[in-house]
């Protein structure tokens, strides 16, 4: 249950989908920022872009969305959910581009404090090929899911018992994107 009466049926509203639902005006911004993030047009992959979140919350141990964005990456990623657990344990020794290791490297920062960042690791995914836009949105989805995350747990909110229980979810947002 969560913290606060979200007057939903908290089993069919998961994690941040109850909180979407109990403040519509507040919904609104936040998926039009993942829809942003993680869906729009990029040079980076959705998969890569829903990685990146996964590995913020894994750092953040928010299990709801750790889960529901390394399934997300998973169904976009060739290499599946086997790339996912790969990068979510070791990033550097995980079989990613370097480009994509040094933006991890920068989320990683961001999700310990944003003064973690340094010119070094910008530079250092600059020299692997990361283009301002991809460094800025990197940054940007490690904030926001930093926000989501704590959103998410500050509440209480209900995390499905199995994977089962994202299913839809996941492929809803697969199929049409972010949006209550």
């Amino acid at each position: 249950m969560a913290y606060i009466d979200l007057g939903l049926d908290e089993a069919q509203t998961p994690g941040i989908t109850g909180l979407l639902r109990f403040r519509p005006e507040t919904a609104e911004p936040l998926t039009a920022l993942a829809q942003v993030l993680l869906r729009a047009s990029h040079s980076m992959s959705r998969g890569e872009r829903e990685l990146i979140a996964a590995y913020v919350s894994g750092r953040n141990e928010c299990e709801f969305c750790c889960t529901s964005h390394s399934l997300i990456a998973a169904a976009q990623l060739d290499q599946g959910m086997t790339l996912v657990q790969q990068v979510r344990a070791d990033p550097e020794s995980a079989p990613i581009s370097s480009k994509l290791r040094a933006l991890l490297r920068v989320a990683g920062a961001v999700q310990q404090s944003g003064r973690a960042v340094t010119a070094e690791l910008v530079e250092g995914a600059r020299e692997q090929g990361a283009t301002d836009i991809e460094i800025h949105d990197t940054i940007l989805i490690a904030a926001a899911f930093c926000m989501f995350n704590r959103y998410v747990d500050g509440l209480g909110t209900w995390v499905p018992d199995s994977l089962d229980e994202y299913g839809n979810s996941v492929q809803r947002i697969i199929e049409h994107g972010y949006g209550v």
